[in-house]
């Protein structure tokens, strides 16, 4: 019956992947708790193997829907897209509410804190030493991903690789100068409400950057084994976006947070 359908979409296959991703997400957060608990970390990097293991047959089965056997027609691709517009709309108001906390708690610092921003005794970053570079080099990784996207569309396979490779590398060199950064950090995130607000909305930046390399990067693998075309690369559209979105959170986390919350 699917061979011989009369519409333009895409009727899922029946899949076991649901089900081992609900039960892996289960036996992570039951051992995620046992570990606050109990200090026993088995059942938690169980439910990491099987969550992993979950995802990577999810996606592939997905890759091959839509390169190998012609599902993701362009009724479903548009309906792709808005999804991964909508999700990118989610994050906006993710990074949202903290920014409201943080300009909330800084543009009238309370008696607690000394009523002053950064709050007594807080010995903020310089914001023209690691946050600016980091700030370059996310810059650039958009003009790379940017080149890459352009080359794709004019089937300059060499050209697209190239580009994708340094936005990779420039994605892990960014991860690397923030680790150092944390490390070097003189205050922490309970360090008042100015720790609070400042390691938990550059951490969850960071954590998106990382998700954007691997992302990235499996487009990197995916182009090299010619699963995209001029035509059909939603995949790496996905995922160009979504690493424009992250460039645009750092710029105002670096104007608002490293410049002028300092």
């Amino acid at each position: 019956m699917m061979n011989n359908q009369n519409h333009p979409y895409h009727l899922v296959d029946f899949s076991p992947w649901p089900l081992t991703g609900a039960m892996s997400v289960l036996i992570l957060m039951s051992g995620l708790i046992k570990w606050f608990h109990m200090f026993n970390m088995n059942m938690l990097l169980l439910g990491y193997f099987i969550t992993i293991l979950t995802m990577y047959q999810w996606w592939r089965d997905v890759c091959r829907e839509g390169t190998f056997q012609g599902k993701h027609t362009i009724l479903v691709s548009k309906g792709l897209q808005w999804g991964m517009i909508l999700f990118i709309i989610s994050e906006v108001f993710f990074f949202l509410s903290f920014f409201w906390a943080f300009f909330h708690s800084s543009l009238s610092p309370n008696i607690e804190i000394g009523m002053m921003w950064p709050p007594l005794s807080i010995i903020s970053f310089n914001p023209f030493q690691i946050p600016l570079l980091n700030t370059i080099i996310l810059l650039t990784s958009g003009i790379t991903v940017t080149w890459a996207h352009h080359a794709l569309m004019e089937n300059n396979f060499t050209q697209s690789t190239q580009g994708l490779f340094f936005t990779v590398i420039l994605g892990i060199y960014f991860t690397i100068l923030q680790m150092y950064e944390y490390y070097e950090a003189s205050f922490t995130i309970a360090d008042s409400i100015y720790g609070s607000t400042f390691f938990m909305a550059t951490g969850f930046h960071g954590l998106h950057v990382i998700i954007g390399t691997i992302f990235l990067l499996i487009c990197l693998l995916r182009h090299i084994n010619n699963h995209f075309s001029m035509n059909h690369h939603f995949g790496f559209e996905a995922a160009a976006w979504y690493w424009h979105f992250v460039d645009v959170v750092w710029l105002f986390l670096y104007i608002s947070m490293y410049w002028w919350g300092s």
